[in-house]
């Protein structure tokens, strides 16, 4: 059988990711890993976790939590996620929301739901890799989403007629974005807004990190900036993608898409024809647990994770030779890294691996067009203080190396 003759064009699209073999590294021991952007299990409310999951297997409940559902979700977590967006400015109700396993499935659905071959996403210049290994199987040509410059939306729509499609969504996290740890500030919103109503496209909010704000002060989502300007959430075009992975525990593969009912209806009947609906019992469980813990385990994580970025900072204030430059995240697990000209992230981490026994993750895999390969993600969210300290001593001695 010559599988590669009967398979579709479009898996000609689907790569590895990086990050995931990387991810590998992290059961060696004598590896420092900054490669994976995964919360510490250490800090997990697995005792939250056991209490709940005894619960949802009771005698009075065992049979609804081991049982088929429905495919927007357990109505009860749909209640709660409401109620938490309405503390984020999004007032909104159970019938907006579509319960996913994890925001990366509502990516991989918004993708197939806007785009048909040829048509063009905005995304960031990095963007998540994993939104682009989502919306890739869709065959869309990507652009450079610019949320506070000279682009204006004529710009954008020519060079989308000029690969023979149109401009469907712009894509972006907000807060603390994977990999570059930046936020985008109010004035960036309401242009990013602007620029949406122009183009008439659809907004994809990744709001995976947001809860984890160590300080600045708060921006409202894009969702509630445009439930502000369009007089409520059915007259809006921006979809947010929440997830519990970087809250409670991202094995349970519990995340929701919050929009306009008619945009929320069609992903329900992507749903019903992928998987269903998510695992009942994982939704069961997460919705006892964020009603019993929520705020105080976010806190709890928050003062874990403020002390780790402020380690790595200043570690890399301190061993990072002259010509490299990183970012000040104001919250979330990263820190993006730019190398000097010339020097490429890839060939670093071959050589970081074999010498120094630390990994991160290359810089070149978030950009679409594979360019900006003097660039790499360092995520502090699993090491401590000296273990960061070593790791980026032993990271600056190799780039001071390699540049000399």
């Amino acid at each position: 059988m010559q599988w590669q003759d009967v398979l579709a064009d479009r898996t000609a699209r689907l790569k590895a990711s990086e990050i995931r073999e990387l991810l590998k590294l992290l059961d060696r021991p004598d590896i420092i890993s900054f490669a994976g952007g995964i919360p510490d299990a250490r800090l997990f409310p697995d005792e939250a976790f056991r209490t709940a999951a005894a619960e949802a297997l009771s005698a009075g409940s065992a049979a609804a939590a081991l049982q088929y559902s429905i495919s927007e979700g357990y109505r009860p977590l749909r209640d709660w996620i409401a109620a938490e967006m309405g503390r984020n400015g999004i007032d909104c109700d159970a019938d907006n929301i579509l319960i996913t396993s994890g925001s990366q499935q509502a990516l991989d659905y918004l993708g197939k739901l806007f785009l048909s071959p040829g048509d063009t996403a905005l995304v960031g210049w990095p963007t998540y890799l994993g939104a682009l290994g989502a919306f890739n199987a869709y065959e869309p040509v990507y652009d450079q989403l610019v949320v506070n410059g000279n682009q204006g939306a004529a710009d954008y729509r020519a060079r989308a007629e000029g690969h023979g499609g149109r401009v469907k969504f712009a894509y972006l996290s907000a807060d603390f974005a994977n990999p570059t740890g930046e936020t985008v500030d109010l004035q960036g919103r309401e242009a990013l807004l602007d620029l949406a109503r122009d183009l008439d496209i659809a907004i994809i909010e990744d709001a995976a990190y947001q809860a984890l704000r160590y300080d600045g002060a708060e921006v409202p989502p894009i969702l509630a900036l445009d439930i502000a300007r369009s007089g409520g959430i059915e007259h809006t075009r921006t979809l947010y993608c929440g997830s519990f992975s970087k809250t409670l525990a991202p094995g349970l593969r519990v995340g929701w898409v919050c929009g306009a009912r008619e945009v929320i209806g069609r992903l329900v009947l992507m749903k019903q024809a992928a998987d269903l609906h998510s695992a009942t019992f994982n939704q069961i469980v997460t919705d006892r647990v964020a009603r019993a813990c929520f705020d105080a385990h976010v806190a709890t994580i928050r003062a874990a994770y403020k002390a780790r970025r402020d380690a790595m900072l200043a570690a890399l204030a301190r061993h990072m030779p002259g010509g490299v430059t990183w970012t000040r995240p104001e919250g979330g697990m990263f820190i993006w890294v730019t190398l000097p000209r010339g020097m490429d992230g890839a060939t670093l981490l071959a050589r970081a691996i074999e010498a120094e026994r630390v990994a991160f993750v290359p810089g070149r895999a978030f950009y679409a067009d594979g360019s900006n390969g003097n660039t790499l993600r360092l995520s502090f969210s699993c090491a401590d203080a000296a273990t960061i300290d070593e790791g980026i001593a032993r990271l600056g001695r190799l780039i001071a190396h390699e540049a000399a």
